[in-house]
């Protein structure tokens, strides 16, 4: 086979239709475009347009807000860091924090910190740095004889 035998499967390519050009193409006059009015112009969006009505995203209340200054975590399991130690992608040796499991890819990225959950169960004697940590998950890790050391934010901010 040769570089110029190369070709596409039959088929798997469709020619463009060139519209408005003549009535006898079956894609004449209007184009495909149905007749005159605002949409068989070019470059219209009306998306959520009512005729001039009050648009309905603009009739409902406002709810709710968005806290701007709300921390987001990256959350993990005590049974998804067990099984990382059981696949020895994370040594239990060693103090587990966020570049641990990162490097291990428990988490693909840190966020504002991990935090802890308590699903599931940890067999393996393991020392953490976490930013946040649910009882459940202190009451698993202190079950296992691990320690879990929650991180201040000044912490955070020097790491």
């Amino acid at each position: 086979m040769k570089l110029n035998d190369l070709r596409d499967n039959e088929g798997a390519t469709k020619s463009r239709i060139r519209v408005g050009r003549g009535i006898g193409s079956g894609k004449g006059k209007t184009g495909g475009r149905g007749v005159k009015g605002q949409k068989a112009r070019t470059g219209v969006a009306v998306k959520g347009f009512e005729g001039g009505q009050m648009p309905l995203h603009r009739r409902l209340p406002k709810r709710g807000f968005h806290n701007i200054f709300a921390l987001h975590y990256a959350e993990v399991n005590v049974d998804r860091i067990q099984t990382a130690i059981d696949a020895g992608k994370l040594d239990a040796e060693a103090v587990v924090n966020a570049e641990a499991l990162v490097k291990a890819g428990v988490i693909r990225r840190v966020l504002d910190g991990v935090k802890l959950l308590g699903s599931g169960e940890l067999k393996a004697k393991v020392a953490f740095e976490v930013a946040g940590a649910t009882k459940g998950a202190l009451a698993a890790v202190e079950k296992a004889g691990g320690s879990v050391k929650v991180l201040t934010a000044s912490a955070k901010a020097e790491a």
